[in-house]
């Protein structure tokens, strides 16, 4: 089997694993209680925020601990919706973002909140000249993803620090669900930045786990209300095992990081170059520093993406058609659609997501796969 869909979801780590199994059989315990299992759970729900903000560079007090990047996106939207209504109701994000922010400030405008959408140029990218234009007197909140988790676009979000530190008060979210991992950091931890969103089983942690970087000193409303957890902003007992199992997999993910981030650039490299060769392959996704190192989108004129997705399937190849979400639902890839590209080609995109497992190996044979099925559905096509 060659996985190339790891944009959707990655496979958990055996390192990680054997962690997640250990604590869930010796640390038991209820963090929030009183006696000696509880506190050694505590120990290690503490040990393990510590483990993440040293790996970001972060004070320990700025990671909170959640269920992954829809309820990141969702805390800090409404969060700061909620925190700072009186002070506006004005928010911007651009036109491709991942559903989890698009649905939310959605939900928003139905409570009567305005949104403004930036659009993206050819390349999928937002322009700062525009958020720049788009920001009012009453503006409390920018969300702007770092990776386009569709075709891998890079926003320029040290354009838009650079704007916005001119505006204090407003609110800055980057969702890093796609980015963390692949060279881009500093970009992604621009000091200007207040909220990042992180997500668990995209770097090898269990599903239902991720955390969000809060700036000291930043106000955020709580969404989930109990027992007081995570300093009375995220209340609910903690996923300890999953926890414990997401900071290990961060730490790996970070090890030569680098070294990992060059390996899946030759991959991609190595794949871009063979199909580009090909005249009915339009790409998406670019060879340059402003796309991400780990997705490749293309179409192939005249194929639906679901059938591209299912041949290659058969050759015990996994790839996706854009985004994880919509694929089911046979819906076009709402970054094309923003990108004004036209619905017929839109139809026929598919994405290829590497991480640091996939090899070279695995990318000669899709290329040989691919040359078997770009014949075929030629003469289908003919």
């Amino acid at each position: 089997m060659i996985y190339l869909d790891n944009s959707a979801t990655t496979k958990v780590a055996p390192e990680v694993l054997e962690t997640y199994t250990k604590v869930s059989q010796k640390i038991w315990g209820n963090p929030s209680s009183l006696h000696d299992l509880g506190e050694n759970a505590y120990n290690l729900l503490e040990q393990s925020r510590q483990q993440v903000a040293n790996l970001l560079g972060v004070r320990t007090e700025e990671i909170f601990f959640t269920s992954g990047g829809t309820e990141g996106d969702n805390w800090v939207i409404k969060g700061t919706a909620i925190e700072k209504m009186n002070y506006g109701k004005h928010l911007i994000t651009s036109s491709v973002e991942h559903p989890a922010v698009l649905n939310t400030m959605a939900q928003l405008e139905k409570l009567g909140f305005e949104v403004t959408y930036l659009p993206v140029d050819k390349h999928g990218r937002v322009a700062a000249a525009d958020l720049k234009k788009a920001i009012r007197p009453d503006t409390i909140l920018v969300s702007i993803m770092a990776v386009n988790n569709e075709i891998g676009a890079v926003q320029p979000l040290d354009e838009i620090a650079a704007i916005l530190q001119n505006y204090p008060k407003i609110h800055f979210h980057v969702d890093a669900v796609q980015g963390i991992g692949k060279g881009i950091q500093p970009l992604i931890m621009n000091k200007r930045v207040d909220f990042v969103t992180f997500s668990g089983h995209k770097f090898h942690a269990p599903r239902g786990i991720g955390f969000i970087f809060k700036k000291h000193g930043r106000k955020l409303a709580p969404l989930m209300n109990g027992g007081g957890q995570e300093k009375n902003l995220r209340s609910g007992t903690e996923n300890l095992p999953a926890i414990a199992a997401m900071a290990k997999a961060l730490r790996l993910l970070l090890d030569s990081e680098e070294i990992k981030v060059q390996k899946q650039l030759e991959i991609k490299q190595f794949i871009y170059q063979h199909i580009s060769q090909f005249p009915k392959v339009t790409l998406f996704s670019e060879m340059n520093s402003q796309f991400a190192p780990h997705i490749l989108c293309f179409t192939i004129d005249g194929v639906r993406g679901e059938t591209i997705v299912h041949a290659f399937e058969d050759q015990d190849i996994y790839l996706s058609t854009t985004s994880a979400c919509s694929s089911k639902k046979h819906e076009v890839s709402g970054t094309l659609r923003a990108m004004a590209i036209p619905e017929r080609i839109a139809t026929s995109a598919v994405r290829v997501s590497l991480d640091e497992n996939n090899t070279l190996v695995e990318a000669e044979k899709f290329i040989k796969v691919f040359d078997q099925l770009y014949s075929r559905f030629e003469k289908i096509n003919s």
